[in-house]
């Protein structure tokens, strides 16, 4: 049950922000290439911090698109095993 209502919303969820997501990194990362490059006047002082920041926005793209889906499906299949597992099974408490 619990695989049938949350995985087509968090497919949902993501196909809807899939293409704004990686539009706005994509125009960063193409912002900051030529600092990257290193091309121009004292380049090679800026050069470290493009490429700083271009790793950054792909591991922070790839944190956005698959890690926070994969963990909110986690917490839910444990949130619902802690109920169905409370429901069948109550403990009585003493005192």
């Amino acid at each position: 049950m619990l695989e049938s209502s949350v995985i087509p919303r968090i497919l949902e969820a993501c196909s809807l922000r899939l293409r704004p997501i990686c539009m706005t990194t994509l125009s960063t990362i193409l912002g900051m290439l030529p600092v990257a490059l290193g091309l121009g006047a004292g380049a090679e002082l800026r050069q470290s911090m493009g490429v700083v920041l271009i790793g950054g926005l792909t591991t922070s793209t790839l944190l956005t698109l698959v890690v926070v889906p994969l963990i909110y499906l986690l917490t839910e299949r444990h949130t619902k095993r802690n109920l169905s597992d409370e429901s069948t099974n109550p403990q009585t408490q003493n005192g």
